[in-house]
């Protein structure tokens, strides 16, 4: 059952009043508005939610789950706050990097892998699995890959690149794969991977040791919701994503071992750092040392709060010293 809503918009200063009656020291008051300004009320509330009491209650359903109130722990300051949400805006650019050479990089594999088929075979349906090309979605009653196309189309479209501009202009109709490929986002890019023949998809998957085939588009949705969080602003370090990549088996992987037998880490953040590092290992292994030795440095700098855990992450304890990174 749901509420009405009845909360008054509340300006600045009285943004301020309200945190400082549930307990938050902000310290200076002009300093405080100017930060609320800046941030946002709600943008920081994700900040300073580990920050509020707790107590072991139960959620909507009836189960057991830590209930948070709206009053803070004491102690609790709104430059924590700010330190943790300048700790994730950093986190978020270094995984915006790291996100961009992969991408380019499945961009480049899956033109190399279709355009000998032609120009446009990326716009036909033989090319692909039926379940993604020619059967309706039961619960929309739209085709996988007519909608795909829709959104191909409306790219192309859109797109003001000097190369898209020149070659409309010269000769008209849908651009080549090799040409279209660089006007695609990351999201079209991981579902036609998903929707690509069995073979097609080992091919891919073989080229990224990735040793079994359904991995890669489970791995390649997960890196784009992250991509899809971080370019948005959204809080990254200690989310649970909602597109979990599929975890590495134990023994499949040794260098993704420890993340096969971490149930928390695979539900956290480090998931898809981890098969990011993999990942960039293979592309491009000077690329996966910077990332390494950027995250690693990055780290390091997570403000000290009482409560809250750098590990809320789910990077483990010692990850630096695995294998995987270094």
């Amino acid at each position: 059952m749901t509420l009405p809503y009845a909360k008054s918009f509340l300006d600045i200063p009285g943004q301020v009043a309200l945190l400082q009656s549930r307990g938050l020291d902000i310290g200076d008051h002009a300093t405080a508005e100017r930060l609320l300004a800046q941030y946002g009320y709600y943008r920081l509330s994700g900040y300073w939610h580990p920050l509020r009491k707790s107590a072991l209650g139960f959620d909507g359903s009836g189960k057991p789950a830590i209930v948070y109130s709206d009053e803070f722990v004491l102690g609790a300051t709104l430059d924590q706050a700010i330190g943790l949400a300048e700790f994730d805006r950093r986190l978020r650019a270094l995984f915006l990097e790291a996100i961009e050479r992969i991408e380019v990089a499945i961009r480049v594999s899956v033109a190399l892998l279709l355009g000998p088929r032609g120009p446009w075979a990326h716009r036909q349906a033989g090319h692909f699995y039926p379940k993604f090309a020619t059967q309706p979605n039961p619960r929309t009653g739209v085709i996988p890959f007519h909608a795909w196309l829709a959104r191909l189309d409306d790219h192309e479209q859109r797109s003001k690149e000097q190369f898209t501009t020149h070659y409309r202009a010269k000769y008209g109709g849908p651009l080549p794969l090799w040409i279209s490929i660089e006007v695609w986002d990351f999201g079209m890019l991981s579902k036609l991977v998903g929707g690509m023949t069995v073979a097609d998809q080992q091919q891919l998957a073989s080229s990224l040791s990735v040793v079994r085939r359904p991995l890669l588009p489970s791995w390649l949705r997960a890196i784009n919701h992250i991509r899809n969080v971080a370019a948005h602003h959204s809080r990254l370090w200690n989310r649970s994503p909602a597109d979990q990549p599929v975890p590495p088996r134990p023994g499949e992987f040794a260098l993704l071992e420890p993340l096969a037998k971490d149930s928390f880490a695979h539900s956290r953040l480090y998931a898809v750092a981890a098969i990011m590092q993999y990942m960039l290992r293979i592309i491009d292994p000077n690329a996966a040392i910077e990332w390494s030795d950027h995250l690693k440095a990055h780290f390091a700098t997570f403000p000290e709060i009482p409560g809250v855990a750098v590990g809320n992450s789910g990077f483990p304890l010692g990850w630096e010293a695995s294998a995987l990174w270094n």
